[in-house]
């Protein structure tokens, strides 16, 4: 115990506290994964999942609909129809951004092939750009 804390505890008249030490917690090491790939996959997944099932109710609800001919019957079904139209949809979208999203190739890290370069500036000193023009030469 530090002589300070020893000092106010007489002072005050009270049992000295016990300070532990701190103890610095290292960060885990981070292992690089694709992220984009996994919720992308993982995205993907639920979407039809989602889809099957949807289809899967829309028949019984098509069913129910059909027996009750009640108007509301008929309206749960064609909003049902409308949600999974837009989850349909939402899956191509998924792997539109997907392919955007990746670098392998098909998205735009890899594209560069199909880059048009209209104007190209030179970021660095002057000596780089000198150095960088003499070895062109």
């Amino acid at each position: 115990m530090s002589k300070l804390n020893n000092k106010i505890s007489e002072a005050l008249n009270t049992e000295p506290i016990e300070i532990n030490p701190v103890v610095e917690v290292q960060p885990e090491e981070v292992i690089p994964t694709n992220q984009v790939e996994e919720d992308a996959d993982f995205a993907r997944s639920n979407m039809r999942t989602l889809i099957a099932k949807g289809n899967q109710a829309m028949d019984q609800l098509l069913a129910v609909a059909k027996e009750s001919e009640h108007p509301r019957a008929y309206e749960v079904a064609a909003t049902l129809i409308k949600s999974l139209a837009d989850m349909n949809k939402d899956l191509l979208d998924l792997q539109k951004k997907r392919k955007d999203l990746t670098p392998n190739g098909d998205g735009f890290a890899g594209n560069a092939k199909n880059l048009n370069v209209d104007k190209a500036i030179f970021v660095g000193s002057t000596n780089e750009l000198v150095k960088f023009l003499k070895n062109n030469k």
